[in-house]
């Protein structure tokens, strides 16, 4: 590369380098700043820096592992679901949208309203006492479903998050699907694979990148959910369905403790660059194989 091509390649990624700086660069050290400090909404812009106490609180409080054991499971479980359903989606009605790929719009339609709006409907659905859903529970069945419960509240917020997010999911195994060659397809029938047998050893080994991808950006999105819960149960009965992200908020507006809530976000942080930088490097692990 000459010298010019240098200078250009500079010049041309200056303002993305400017942006992720103003941006992301200085609310991160903010943040940093804020988390080793004593600090309240009257001191925003004083922070008295005490060390590290506020991690020490956050890490010794019970509700903090609360929260991070139920975002790690809700993230888990939906991610899991969502990719399930998706992929038998993707494969039994591959033969329809191949005759009629209009039908893919209508299947993406519940990604278009937004979480927070679901929540709210799904609040108003299944409300006890003036919910439509448990009103004919107990007028065709006799039964009085608590769904927003301390027993069920997890699995209803499991099945309104799949019953949303499926879809998204849905939609990439679609693409992979329908990207696979015809004549691999057509060789393993010509050497006698069944249908189950194609989609076992042919068909999912080809997907499985995109199968790992999808399962791993779902997990995410369901480990910091925020808004459809928060709309719909709040932090629960006891806290049982506060994620991080509601742990998080809680703290700092609610109860004020500002240095422990970023301190919190933080650690969310940490943990999240983990983890990715040690999927990507088995990523590189395996592609130098």
């Amino acid at each position: 590369m000459t010298d010019l091509q240098r200078w250009e390649w500079g010049l041309l990624a200056t303002p993305m380098v400017a942006f992720l700086i103003l941006f992301l660069g200085l609310p991160t050290i903010l943040n940093l700043v804020y988390s080793v400090s004593e600090v309240r909404f009257e001191t925003l812009r004083s922070p008295s820096i005490t060390g590290f106490g506020n991690y020490a609180a956050a890490l010794g409080d019970p509700a903090f592992w609360r929260a991070t054991w139920f975002s790690t499971r809700f993230a888990f479980v939906t991610a899991l679901v969502q990719c399930a359903l998706g992929l038998f989606l993707a494969v039994f009605l591959a033969p329809l949208l191949r005759e009629r790929p209009w039908a893919v719009a209508i299947l993406m339609m519940p990604l278009m309203v937004a979480p927070a709006l679901v929540g709210l409907m799904y609040r108003l659905a299944l409300h006890e006492f003036v919910g439509p859903v448990p009103h004919y529970a107990w007028a065709f069945f006799g039964l009085r479903p608590a769904f927003l419960g301390p027993a069920n509240v997890f699995w209803t917020l499991v099945v309104i998050e799949c019953l949303q997010w499926t879809p998204f999911a849905f939609l990439l195994f679609h693409m992979a699907y329908a990207a696979i060659p015809e004549d691999l397809r057509e060789a393993a029938v010509v050497d006698g694979a069944r249908p189950l047998v194609l989609l076992r050893f042919v068909e999912i080994p080809l997907m499985m990148p995109v199968i790992a991808i999808t399962f791993f950006i779902r997990f995410i999105d369901g480990f910091r959910v925020f808004d459809n819960i928060f709309v719909l149960v709040g932090s629960g009965p006891g806290g049982s369905t506060a994620s991080l992200s509601i742990y998080i908020y809680e703290a700092f507006f609610r109860q004020g403790a500002i240095g422990r809530a970023v301190a919190a976000s933080v650690i969310l942080f940490l943990v999240s660059f983990v983890v990715l930088w040690g999927l990507n490097a088995l990523a590189r692990r395996r592609a130098a194989r």
